[in-house]
């Protein structure tokens, strides 16, 4: 063997250990995850999984010159890092989808490469992964960035719908699987038929994420990062990357796992959230709008009062919280009370926010100990063991209405049983309804007590509260 394929096949065999590697790692990192108090070290082996496939990519026999390479991993890392750092927590949301834009508008443009470069002699295996990964990569990146602009409030937020919309949606996506087809059959297909598939594609990204509006992002976010996954593994058979395409795979799996998830908690239909037909605001008529009882409202030093007084606080965030900006200030409450032999505990529901886990990022960023965040399904049989149960900011997530009234929108969808509790303080700004647009049968019961204000400023008021209490005694 010659010196050369003496090195070529030493690289190989390296390049394979390290993709061995990046998959254990990916896996275990992925496992990880499903836990709040190993999610950072499964981010961290995840990150190292990342770097290893990278390395090992680089001793690939066909990179034969690193210079394009340094340069784009210099301003890639200069991006990232500075995306990384001056992104509030709060607007997570939008970062994530972002990065599954950039991601998918990646894959497009390989795909888009490799058929300029291969054209008329591809074969059906490599045909059919471009057109997979070309058609999911580029509705992969216009969702994304009308996810990004609806929830960043460049675009409104409200489903935007229109006439005919899912028979437009439908036929849209119809043209282009018989675009891929055709291609994929015929190899001497007109090279325009690709570039037409390609720019169907993008429209209908954008179609399918026009008519969802901004409070059902969680599950658009979960579903696109699916799609971003499995545009990265049909890359991965495109390029004969085997790296890719179990890293694609993983993604797209647990993506449609958690959007699947994602639809059970917030009751929607994974076929409606597929073809973008689902963001449609209910349409809710005047008497589903009627609830008996009446508001009561306390001032901020009362509920405080009730607080300090009680033996067990339960916290239940939402969207609220992130607007607010209050995370910081639920930790030193949290804290505070504590300190005053005050049990503590967090509530969290899993469609809480505008992305999976969003009350659990927050929570983390302001330092909240993760053994004092119960999922719902933990914390639902505590309620009727609580004293003050403090909604901040959540709504839809806390209605009763969606276990006891079946001509409710929201009926079906599993909820806090916050109503459960001795006492509940709300913490709104107004008594706008949430996105099912019907109201709250929480807040007419009679243990339930709204705190109007913005949630920071009224948290604000309770730590004053609690510290002058404890000063006082």
């Amino acid at each position: 063997m010659s010196p050369v394929a003496e090195h070529l096949s030493r690289n190989t065999l390296l390049m394979e250990l390290a993709y061995v590697a990046t998959a254990f790692l990916f896996i275990l990192g992925l496992k990880m995850l499903s836990s709040p108090a190993t999610a950072r070290k499964g981010i961290r082996l995840a990150e190292l999984g990342m770097l290893t496939a990278v390395v090992g990519t680089l001793l690939h026999e066909h990179v034969v010159t690193y210079e394009w390479i340094i340069l784009g991993l210099l301003i890639g890392g200069i991006a990232g890092g500075i995306i990384a750092i001056w992104t509030p927590m709060t607007a997570m949301p939008q970062r994530t989808a972002l990065s599954h834009a950039f991601g998918a508008i990646a894959v497009s443009l390989v795909g888009i490469a490799e058929f300029y470069s291969h054209q008329g002699h591809l074969d059906v295996a490599k045909m059919t992964a471009i057109g997979f990964e070309v058609m999911l990569g580029g509705l992969t990146f216009t969702g994304s960035m009308m996810a990004f602009a609806k929830l960043q409030g460049t675009l409104p937020g409200r489903p935007i719908t229109y006439p005919g919309q899912n028979a437009a949606n439908i036929s849209i996506l119809v043209g282009i699987i018989v675009s891929v087809g055709y291609l994929i059959v015929v190899p001497t297909a007109p090279t325009w038929l690709f570039y037409a598939m390609v720019a169907m594609s993008f429209i209908f990204g954008i179609l399918l994420v026009l008519p969802i509006g901004a409070a059902d992002m969680p599950v658009v976010i979960a579903l696109l990062n699916s799609y971003a996954g499995l545009a990265g593994s049909a890359t991965g058979f495109a390029l004969d990357n085997k790296i890719l395409i179990v890293a694609g795979a993983l993604d797209g799996a647990s993506g449609l796992i958690l959007s699947i998830l994602m639809c059970k908690a917030m009751n929607r239909s994974i076929t409606n959230v597929i073809f973008g037909g689902f963001g449609k605001a209910p349409v809710v008529s005047a008497d589903a709008q009627k609830v008996a009882g009446s508001i009561r409202s306390l001032s901020s030093d009362e509920a405080a009062t009730l607080i300090t007084s009680a033996m067990r606080v339960v916290v239940v965030p939402g969207y609220g919280m992130a607007v607010s900006q209050a995370q910081m200030v639920v930790k030193e409450l949290a804290d505070l009370l504590g300190e005053r032999d005050i049990d503590v505990q967090f509530a969290i529901h899993p469609v809480a926010g505008r992305m999976p886990g969003h009350m659990n990022v927050l929570l983390a960023e302001a330092g909240v100990p993760y053994d004092l965040l119960k999922e719902m399904d933990a914390i639902n049989p505590e309620f009727k063991f609580v004293d003050v149960a403090i909604v901040v900011g959540a709504n839809d997530v806390v209605n009763p209405a969606a276990k006891n009234d079946k001509s409710s929108p929201i009926y079906g969808m599993p909820v806090l049983d916050v109503e459960s509790a001795r006492t509940v303080l709300v913490l709104k700004r107004s008594m706008a309804p949430g996105f099912a647009g019907i109201e709250n049968e929480l807040f007419y019961k009679p243990n339930c007590m709204m705190v109007f204000g913005d949630a920071r400023k009224t948290l604000q008021e309770f730590v004053n509260a609690a510290k002058a209490s404890a000063k006082a005694a």
